[in-house]
């Protein structure tokens, strides 16, 4: 009997491309998508011509995640792999946004889990950054270590893990990537956010000295979209995942100085020549027409002076087995930076600045 694959997040991007990363490695399989009412028509659009694939508008803020219960019970029987990405990764999130969708969506979509008497697999996208502001080297197994928080979106999607984790007769993965960046060998991305703040940033002051933010001497954690993908399709059924957590962070990460520098040199063909403050930096920041005149977020600030280091080996152990690896930033990163260069002035493409 072919498999049925649902997931929630589409039509993002992780998950648009998990979809077709998933339907290369299993052709005869069937896809559900749970879909916001207000992502119904862009999803309709991206899978017109796919024949495999069914959309149900749904909201896992809701119990049973909005669905008819005729549509439950018919889930109940067939859904096999269960793979749960909705969320809200915005730094800036409001608190009780950030909770609603994060939290409360992930408690309902644990109890629908709990339903499926078919399911092999559970799959559950947290985020490396449940560390919170933990300082040194964090493992994959680690998650409440009484550690502090920068944003909302880092607090809730840590509860939610905790709640992931108490699941009992579920057979779970937990996936914790770093920050995600575009397609490693087309650059293509959905969103200028995370690390393309840096490239907004200095592409607002292109024609001014440019200074380091920070004294960036902490790992800065990228990875690619295509790596992400192919880990969790093959986390996703390798037996030594069942019931563990992995880092789908760069086993060998540049410091954050060392990223600015390199995408600074690749976009303006300018290296760095004075460093700002990160504090002055942050403090700048909080005034909304100066986060508006550079194109960033106050929020993206913490992220380019403050991360854990991520032990990523039992990660490595597993996907080695099936010959993946995080490819070298310093590699790929001319084509993303590439990409934001043609696509710079997409506004599809460009998060707002609260």
């Amino acid at each position: 009997m072919a498999n049925l694959y649902m997931l929630t997040g589409f039509p993002g991007f992780i998950t648009s491309r998990l979809f077709h990363t998933l339907r290369e490695q299993d052709s005869s399989a069937f896809f559900v998508f749970l879909v916001h009412p207000s992502q119904m028509k862009k999803a309709e659009k991206q899978t017109a011509s796919e024949h495999q694939v069914r959309l149900l508008p749904g909201d896992i803020t809701q119990e049973d995640l909005g669905l008819p219960p005729t549509e439950v019970e018919r889930l109940k029987e067939s859904v096999t792999y269960f793979f749960h990405l909705a969320a809200i990764y915005d730094l800036a999130v409001p608190k009780e946004a950030a909770y609603s969708v994060n939290v409360i969506g992930t408690h309902n979509v644990n109890r629908f889990v709990e339903k499926l008497s078919r399911l092999k697999r559970y799959v559950y996208f947290s985020t490396a950054y449940v560390s919170g502001e933990r300082e040194g080297r964090v493992k994959e197994e680690e998650l409440d270590c009484g550690q502090q928080f920068k944003n909302h979106y880092e607090s809730t999607k840590f509860e939610a893990e905790k709640s992931v984790r108490a699941l009992q007769n579920v057979p779970k993965t937990i996936i914790r990537p770093g920050v995600v960046v575009g397609d490693s060998r087309t650059g293509e991305t959905a969103k200028f956010d995370g690390p393309y703040y840096i490239m907004r940033f200095l592409d607002a002051i292109r024609f001014a000295p440019i200074p380091y933010i920070g004294k960036g001497d902490n790992p800065f954690n990228i990875v690619p979209v295509d790596y992400i993908t192919q880990a969790t399709s093959y986390l996703a059924k390798a037996e030594k995942a069942v019931n563990r957590s992995f880092h789908l962070t760069d086993p060998s990460p540049y410091k954050a100085r060392d990223v600015y520098r390199m995408i600074s040199e690749q976009l303006l063909g300018k290296t760095p020549k004075f460093v700002i403050p990160g504090k002055v930096a942050e403090f700048a920041l909080k005034a909304r027409p100066i986060r508006k005149f550079l194109d960033v977020e106050r929020e993206a600030i913490a992220y380019m002076s403050r991360q854990s280091d991520y032990d990523a080996s039992q990660a490595a152990e597993v996907l080695g087995e099936g010959g993946i690896r995080c490819p070298d930033l310093a590699a790929y990163l001319p084509r993303l930076v590439q990409y934001f260069q043609e696509h710079r002035h997409d506004e599809e493409k460009r998060t707002p600045i609260p």
